[in-house]
């Protein structure tokens, strides 16, 4: 290999590197400052003390039992305010930040998880397409009753046929002849608070003709009211957790939604659905971070009381190490919920690779988390009277709902590989010219500045190894993504295979990067309690670097591609033969 091609190759590998990890790795120590700041600045407000207050009088077993919330509990979340925490303070919101918001969504998610998404379907998707793209006359109009809880509100999008392709809706708002209405038709599935709402953000498909004659049909989102008429709904279904939220099936026929309802602009209705999920899902790791605090607290209790073989559990290795890996998670889930919010408070607009990361990791570590704390309590654990059996079974809605972890990691994975792309294909023009780019970007993505910057510059000398590391899964990172895009280009997308292991070593770095940030920060706000946490962040980089490590070794092994052929082969095989292939021992 020629030295140009040698270091065409070495500036490439560190700008796809960098490329991809921008969109992940943001490790600006000052952000962790907003979640001690949010702390404080949260005293001001009442509803902050009664969520406080609030976690230990609802009887989340009860309303599971029941299948919904007493019309009290509601109408008294209400009055604190809790309907309205971001929105806008002149239309009855309390305006809070996302760092405060998501401090108090952690209050609630440590309480009861059909109380959050109760809450969230309302103000974190329901109404917030109006925050984000409502007019002045639709914020007036709407937002002070949603915000105080006198109305609710539900996010209309999912259908029958189209579950995690939302663009393939086929729901219909036709302009009526007298171009005063727009008339809507279709059926929304799986709607939260969709018995209970007033108001609903509704996404339709909108004839339209093109300059050429031709009809386009285009995504459109709609502000809808129950009291147009047109509008009907099936009985709550029953489900397997969250019973006390609302789950119902929506009906739309000659539904007559005026013009000035229409939310944003016609044709924008794919940019407003997935904007509105992606601020909805920061949320997600701060709701599902107190609920994992919640069980380690009580699993930790059990673990010091409970004697088998004339020691308490927390004596076995076993215990340390399943409890161990349970904080782990949640330290991690912890850290990328406050480094995406406080991300988000300083103005970023590009989040959605991060927000998606966060929902993936929390949910499955959350899952993870109640699970081991059913195995640490033993036979207890799988008793109701526990609680966590209740817990497990809310939890398992999270890698399903506001984007199914399977698509959210092709999401990931593509979104940075076309980032990534964009900038090779610029590099191959201009691989010398380029040079300085690179490094001034890789110095902005690791919040650093100054010649020599690194990763192990930016954080504490106590985390020198683990930023080492993380280094280290940086460059493999760069290495894997640079062999991705040069072997399979546009391809790459039908190579789920790889993508899904590219993801997990994406969802890793972050949490990587996210453990150092805090760690980092912790050591220079409160060196009082950076002990702990340095333990933490250093064993969170050493496991994710074996992890990432693992997934990128799969990506171009011959005996992987072996392994993804036999893959493909069983499926194709169970697929037809319509499930199990060999003869069962029972002749079944």
């Amino acid at each position: 290999m020629s030295p140009k091609s040698c270091h065409f190759q070495k500036v490439g590998l560190l700008y796809c590197a960098v490329s991809f990890v921008q969109y992940l790795a943001r490790t600006n120590v000052n952000i962790f400052k907003m979640y001690w700041i949010s702390w404080k600045n949260l005293s001001m407000y009442g509803s902050f003390h009664y969520l406080i207050s609030f976690q230990t009088e609802v009887d989340a077993t009860k309303y599971d039992s029941l299948g919904k919330f007493d019309e009290t509990v509601l109408s008294s979340l209400g009055e604190f305010g809790a309907y309205g925490l971001q929105a806008p303070e002149q239309y009855n919101g309390a305006g809070l930040t996302f760092s405060e918001y998501a401090r108090l969504v952690g209050v609630i998610g440590k309480c009861d998880l059909a109380l959050g998404t109760h809450l969230g379907a309302h103000q974190g998707i329901g109404y917030k397409g109006i925050v984000m793209y409502g007019t002045e006359e639709q914020k007036a109009k709407y937002l002070p009753d949603l915000a105080a809880g006198k109305k609710f509100a539900a996010y209309c999008l999912t259908e029958p046929d189209t579950g995690s392709d939302a663009s393939s809706i086929q729901t219909k708002a036709e302009l009526s002849s007298d171009e005063k209405h727009y008339v809507l038709n279709g059926t929304k599935v799986w709607i939260t608070n969709g018995g209970l709402a007033d108001v609903f953000t509704v996404f339709a498909k909108v004839p339209v003709t093109d300059k050429d004659g031709q009809i386009k049909q285009k995504m459109t989102a709609f502000i809808v009211e129950r009291s147009f008429g047109g509008v009907t709904h099936s009985e709550p279904e029953k489900k397997m957790g969250i019973n006390a939220s609302n789950t119902v099936t929506l009906y739309f026929e000659d539904c007559k939604v005026p013009v000035e309802n229409v939310l944003g602009q016609i044709g924008d209705g794919f940019k407003v659905a997935v904007t509105i999920l992606n601020q909805g899902r920061f949320a997600m790791a701060a709701a599902l971070s107190g609920t994992m605090f919640a069980a380690i607290k009580q699993t930790t209790q059990h673990v010091l009381q409970r004697k088998q073989f004339g020691k308490t559990l927390n004596e076995y290795q076993s215990v340390q190490e399943k409890l161990t890996n349970m904080v782990l998670r949640h330290y991690v889930s912890e850290s990328m919920a406050f480094m995406l919010s406080g991300t988000m408070d300083l103005g970023a607009k590009d989040f959605q690779v991060e927000a998606a990361i966060s929902k993936v990791y929390s949910s499955e570590a959350a899952w993870y988390c109640v699970d081991e704390a059913i195995q640490l309590h033993g036979g207890a654990g799988f008793m109701k009277h526990t609680n966590l059996e209740r817990v497990l079974r809310d939890l398992r809605v999270f890698r399903i709902f506001e984007g199914a972890n399977d698509v959210l990691r092709l999401f990931i994975a593509l979104t940075g590989l076309n980032f990534a792309g964009k900038h090779l294909t610029a590099l191959t023009r201009s691989p010398i010219g380029m040079l300085g780019l690179v490094m001034n970007k890789l110095r902005g993505t690791l919040g650093v500045s100054g010649e020599g910057a690194s990763l192990v510059a930016s954080v504490s000398p106590q985390l020198s190894d683990a930023a080492r590391l993380t280094g280290q899964a940086i460059d493999s990172f760069g290495d894997a993504s640079l062999y991705l895009l040069t072997n399979y280009g546009k391809g790459v997308i039908n190579e789920q295979f790889r993508l899904v292991r590219l993801a997990d070593a994406a969802i890793h770095l972050y949490g990587m990067v996210c453990a150092l940030s805090r760690a980092t920060n912790t050591i220079g706000e409160h060196p009082q309690l950076a002990g702990h946490e340095i333990t933490l962040a250093r064993l969170v980089c050493y496991q994710g670097f074996k992890t990432i490590k693992r997934c990128l070794s799969e990506l171009d092994k011959s005996e992987d591609r072996k392994m993804f052929d036999l893959m493909k082969s069983i499926s194709f095989d169970v697929c037809n033969h319509g499930g199990v292939v060999y003869r069962s021992p029972l002749g079944l």
